[in-house]
């Protein structure tokens, strides 16, 4: 998937991902992050040719929440700006759109959330169709274990390997110093079964940004820039009743439309809250044991909701700027049981 313009990832930040964070409100929690992002380029708010933000006003609790976090960013002059209530990632499919058309050469991309304040289970349960599972309140958890049991059931997974998931995931997290949860962590109890407590996402407060730049001006912002190579989104069924929950089509064919499976990547970072939903991904993205997934410890080591989904973008672009990975999948989802996939691939240039 060829575009007319080649755009990149030229800098990532994030906050350090906690459990609560009363004594912040969003702008003072999105700050630093911004600050530092815009640090990384040398660039100033001012040069911003267009900024993206993604968040959830059934988190915040109350209507426009957004525009409180634009005292973060500067909103005066006038800039131009938009806003998805969505994950950051779907902020960054608009604002890669944007640098598409020629309008700007740069763009600020950032998301933030705070599921500390409220029962985040239950906030979820209003993404359901709203006539016939939204008044049941099944939470997130419930269908999560739903899909778990639906796995077990056909034979592709069992407890044990869900356990190691969330095993190797927060052993790789040791080495990422945001995350909320690192090392060693109990499986624990059985939170709805078949899954354990360890089989869960941890909740928290936290924040991403990413830059993002068009041709030569991406190669003087940074020295080893993430080339969004292909991007796509993709959807399933609203309703949990017609879909096959041991399967995502809708990830692999954005995964497909991204480009994904021209060629091989070397790091994979998934937006799987639940151990089941790596199991899940892995066999629709049809990543082998030679790839590297979630090095960050993914988002059972730090899930903010609005924020997961561009952190593992801008996780899979760091590893790019660094020379860890030459090829490299970010994938991001919403909605219940991987309703909403969008897939990412990102390229370093040739060393």
């Amino acid at each position: 998937m060829r575009t007319a313009r080649d755009i990149a990832v030229v800098a990532f930040a994030q906050s350090d991902h906690r459990r609560t964070s009363d004594e912040l409100s969003e702008v003072e929690m999105l700050l630093p992050v911004l600050h530092e992002v815009l640090d990384r380029t040398g660039l100033r708010a001012g040069d911003i040719g267009f900024t993206c933000s993604g968040s959830s006003d059934y988190l915040a609790g109350r209507a426009f929440s957004f525009t409180m976090a634009l005292d973060g960013v500067g909103a005066w002059p006038p800039i131009s700006e938009s806003h998805v209530e969505m994950d950051g990632a779907w902020a960054l499919y608009e604002a890669w759109t944007k640098l598409l058309t020629g309008d700007a050469d740069t763009a600020l991309v950032y998301s933030y959330g705070k599921s500390s304040p409220g029962s985040v289970r239950d906030v979820l349960t209003r993404q359901l169709d709203p006539y016939y599972l939204a008044p049941l309140w099944p939470d997130s958890v419930a269908l999560a274990a739903l899909q778990a049991q639906a796995l077990i059931d056909a034979g592709e997974t069992d407890e044990a390997e869900l356990a190691s998931v969330a095993t190797r995931s927060r052993a790789s997290a040791t080495a990422n110093s945001h995350a909320q949860l690192r090392g060693p962590v109990p499986q624990g109890d059985y939170l709805v079964r078949p899954l354990r407590t360890g089989d869960c996402p941890p909740i928290g407060d936290g924040a991403a940004a990413v830059i993002l730049a068009a041709g030569d001006r991406a190669r003087e912002l940074c020295e080893r820039p993430a080339w969004i190579r292909g991007i796509d989104h993709r959807i399933e069924p609203h309703a949990l009743g017609v879909r096959d929950l041991t399967d995502s089509p809708s990830t692999r064919l954005a995964a497909e439309r991204a480009g994904a499976f021209e060629r091989p990547v070397d790091t994979a970072e998934l937006h799987a809250p639940f151990t089941s939903q790596e199991i899940v991904l892995r066999k629709a993205l049809r990543l082998d044991e030679g790839v590297r997934v979630n090095p960050s410890g993914g988002a059972l080591a730090a899930n903010p909701i609005m924020a997961a989904g561009l952190l593992r973008i801008g996780e899979a672009a760091a590893r790019v700027h660094r020379g860890e990975s030459d090829r490299a999948l970010a994938h991001a989802t919403s909605g219940p049981c991987l309703q909403q996939n969008l897939v990412a691939v990102l390229e370093g240039d040739a060393r």
